[in-house]
């Protein structure tokens, strides 16, 4: 039993990067960060060029891999969920696209019970301390944090028949979807700075790498947590082959993310007591929500074929490619230093819904995730999908082997809600893709194509067709309610001591929008809490509702 710290912190994704370096500010602080995946070297062009991002997904160098169960809803298909394997975790392979949620949504965290300081107010500083939005600070905005923010472009020609089209449909600009009003149409915030992708890692971690009370160890697997009773006082690690190895630490923080710290919880015996005994884990803890409540957002594409050669669709080619590469390699500058997600908006599906609960990414190309093109040329595409369905899923182990990766429930399409704005959300996309302002560039849809029509023919292709947005959260929820895992006011498991989950699996309910943004504005302010920091004061200000 050796190395003894003050925090060890378990995973170096997006929380991870916050805590090791908000903690280790204090010199006398002791924190290791153990990161199962490899380092993000400055060499790797697959993480660090933008446009790179298919490559990673997918990858067992960077990506866990995982799989849904059979979804049942979705003609039994195994869902696949990619998640970072690699210093900064999920935020060295995602898009990109820095999305805070609706004001409402923190409105919605802090009228649960014990969640009072969780609201927009109590938020709102946080996201602002951990901004530099390259547009400028206000009131709703900072620019002085770590996270450097570019405003996409946006210049392409399609994107100005889309800011246009969506406007005949009857739908608003707005001028910052992170600011007062995010409902409507904008260009997007996206972590780029300097033609690079900007992770949690490059942001927060590496700019403090050398203090000498901060050390992170990578390719580090944790196998399970150590107790003595109800305190954590540690945890077991194996680093490549050889013997697993128990550290000591005065608190274990598990940032591992929706998937990863409920597994790690249950493996080390914590989460419910008869379905951990029946897998002859030895239980440490009944705490029966581990694992519960898993939510995420589904999203299809929504493709059309380009009548006029504006797409990016060429420098996707592979005699384009050199070329393409060259200009990133020496200036970081051209086609491969863009995510592409440049624009998009949020909507409401219907008058009856207060607040929007569609978003949309729109693309100058129509590709996959995988990089295949339906149409074979030039097109555009939006990524779209409800963000509040009630479908309700969960992570749970399937062995007491660490190595095994845990069943995946969603439940995609399984309510009535989920089922009604996939049908709102597919014909919300087609008004706008048809608007008079694409008629110079419409070329007929490609996907799902003119013969699905039905509101059942629309759900089926979103059961064949649906992807993850890669948004898994809520399974260590907070709260005080039987069904909460982390106390709202310390990030400490309930019922034990020494042991705190900081990711997104705290969140009790999903954003609307990409989940990053929050996921690092939560790991800011659960640092203040963790170190005793007088919080920042509310910033009570008026901000865009409906009506």
């Amino acid at each position: 039993m050796n190395k003894q710290v003050d925090t060890i912190i378990v995973g170096g994704g997006s929380a991870g990067c916050v805590l090791a370096n908000r903690l280790s500010s204090d010199p006398n602080h002791r924190v290791l960060v153990l990161e199962a995946g490899r380092p993000d070297y400055k060499w790797d062009i697959f993480i660090h060029m933008p446009a790179a991002l298919t490559i990673p997904i997918g990858s067992r160098f960077y990506d866990w891999r995982y799989h849904s169960e059979p979804e049942p809803f979705m003609h039994n298909r195994r869902v696949y969920h990619g998640r970072g394997k690699v210093l900064g975790g999920s935020s060295s392979i995602n898009g990109m696209i820095f999305q805070r949620g609706n004001p409402l949504d923190f409105e919605r965290w802090g009228n649960d019970p014990g969640m009072a300081s969780w609201d927009y107010a109590h938020c709102l500083p946080y996201f602002k301390r951990m901004e530099n939005c390259l547009a400028g600070g206000d009131d709703f905005r900072g620019d002085n944090g770590p996270l450097v923010l570019e405003r996409g472009p946006a210049t392409n020609p399609l994107f100005t028949a889309f800011f246009a089209a969506v406007q005949q449909a009857g739908y608003p600009l707005t001028s910052d979807v992170n600011g007062y009003k995010q409902e409507g149409f904008a260009r997007f915030d996206r972590n780029i700075q300097n033609g690079r992708r900007l992770s949690a890692a490059r942001a927060y971690l590496h700019p403090v790498i050398g203090r000498e009370n901060l050390e992170v160890m990578t390719r580090a697997f944790v196998s399970r947590i150590l107790f003595d009773g109800q305190r954590a006082i540690g945890v077991e690690v194996q680093r490549g082959r050889s013997k697993p190895e128990k550290l000591l630490a005065g608190q274990v923080i598990l940032c591992g993310g929706a998937i990863n710290s409920p597994q790690l919880l249950q493996l080390s015996g914590v989460g419910n007591a008869a379905e951990l005994e029946k897998l002859g884990v030895n239980v440490v803890h009944d705490l029966p929500g581990v694992g519960e409540n898993l939510q995420d957002h589904l999203e299809v594409y929504v493709q059309y074929a380009c009548t006029q050669p504006v797409s990016v669709y060429p420098a996707m080619q592979w005699y384009n490619k050199p070329w393409v590469g060259l200009q990133w390699l020496l200036f970081h500058q051209g086609p491969a230093a863009t995510n592409h997600f440049e624009a998009g908006g949020f909507i409401r599906s219907n008058d009856d819904v207060a607040y929007p609960n569609l978003m949309f990414h729109f693309l100058p190309v129509a590709v996959r995730y995988d990089g295949t093109s339906p149409g074979g040329g030039h097109g555009y595409q939006v990524h779209v999908g409800p963000m509040y369905s009630d479908a309700r899923g969960s992570v749970k182990i399937k062995s007491a082997d660490p190595r095994q990766h845990p069943a995946l429930r969603f439940n995609y399409l399984s309510t009535d809600q989920d089922r009604r704005e996939w049908v709102e959300a597919i014909r919300c996309a087609r008004d706008i893709l048809n608007q008079p302002a694409f008629d110079g560039f419409n070329g007929g849809e490609l996907s799902p194509g003119t013969a699905v029509q039905t509101d059942q023919e629309i759900l089926d292709w979103v059961g064949h067709d649906g992807e993850t947005a890669y948004h898994p959260s809520c399974t260590c929820k907070m709260g005080v309610d039987p069904l909460a895992v982390v106390d709202p006011n310390s990030m400490a498991v309930h019922g034990l001591e020494g042991l705190r989950v900081v990711d997104a699996s705290v969140m009790p309910y999903v954003t609307n929008g990409n989940i990053y943004a929050p996921t690092i504005m939560l790991a800011e302010k659960a640092a203040d809490l963790i170190m005793g920091n007088t919080s920042l004061p509310a910033a009570t200000i008026p901000f865009y509702r409906h009506g």
